[in-house]
């Protein structure tokens, strides 16, 4: 176990809600390729992997309980792979709340690549939560890596929120669900990027169970010189529904690819994308300038509901 100090409760409230590093029920904070703390619940049991970095989190069948697994790095240089297992019990309603934060005040880039495994049982219900942010006045580059698979069980039902909040050079986002007999995923997902930061998202649901039904809502702003490719993917194996929608605002050089995809392999498979990038209407600024903000001030105020 190591000390918490001052930057790294500040980045654990940021990233996962925790505040003087501390949560409700079970919760695992790694810190610089280590464990700083861990509490287990009558409900939530984390456990060390032994063959490879990264922990075992298992809900018990039944239970409506949660958890806080999250990373911070806080040395310069610092590179790691982490991999996470959740096994969610048969009728659970569990709510995992993650993030990853990077403090690099040095010349050497910090990265963080977390491979999170879902195993989501029969009729289970999951809420996950998941954060990034970096911040430090070094020139190292802080770079994240995410890469999560679902399984999920007849009727069971996933619900993902992840958001880059800022301050990360590079991301490779790989998602990929499958989703069983009435099972249902719906991800939300938000990036802001700005200088010379580059964010590539891939996403892939395939729907193969009947009556299965997968949703992806992405939503992003693209500053200054930064770039971002979005390539969502939603395949229809059964009799399901399925629905992409990426709406993006685009501002001073930065550069956006949007690339939904549908495919059908199944006679009714219901299937629908669409996509939309443009910059920020000169009425929304005007209208909110005539009541008393800064135009930058407005364009700050449309931003931050556009991400929320």
């Amino acid at each position: 176990m190591s000390q918490l100090n001052s930057v790294d409760t500040a980045l654990l409230e940021i990233i996962a809600g925790m505040k003087n590093g501390k949560a409700p029920g079970a919760y695992n904070i790694r810190k610089d390729s280590g464990c700083a703390d861990r509490v287990n619940s009558e409900n939530v049991t984390i456990t060390t992997k032994t063959d490879k970095p990264g922990i075992d989190i298992t809900f018990v069948p039944g239970c409506k309980d949660s958890c806080h697994i999250p990373v911070i790095i806080t040395e310069s240089g610092l590179r790691e792979t982490v991999y996470n297992d959740f096994f969610i019990g048969e009728g659970a309603d569990a709510t995992i709340i993650a993030g990853c934060g990077i403090h690099n005040c040095g010349e050497d880039a910090s990265e963080h690549d977390g491979v999170h495994t879902f195993h989501i049982g029969k009729n289970a219900r999951v809420h996950y939560i998941e954060k990034h942010y970096g911040e430090g006045d070094g020139s190292g580059e802080r770079v994240m890596n995410p890469a999560t698979v679902c399984y999920l069980e007849e009727g069971a039902v996933l619900q993902m929120d992840t958001s880059q909040i800022g301050g990360i050079d590079s991301t490779n986002r790989d998602t990929k669900i499958v989703c069983g007999k009435g099972a249902e995923v719906v991800i939300t997902e938000r990036l802001l990027t700005h200088s010379h930061q580059v964010a590539h998202s891939d996403m892939e649901i395939s729907l193969d169970g009947e009556d299965s039904k997968g949703r992806v809502i992405s939503r992003s702003v693209a500053q200054d010189e930064s770039v971002q490719v979005f390539r969502p993917r939603v395949v229809g194996n059964a009799r399901c529904f399925g629905h992409v929608q990426c709406d993006s605002i685009i501002m001073g050089k930065a550069k956006i690819s949007s690339v939904p995809e549908i495919a059908a392999n199944d006679l009714d498979a219901q299937l629908i994308h669409e996509a939309a990038i443009g910059r920020i209407a000169g009425d929304q600024l005007l209208k909110l300038e005539t009541l008393g903000l800064t135009p930058e001030e407005a364009e700050d105020r449309i931003l931050k509901g556009f991400l929320a």
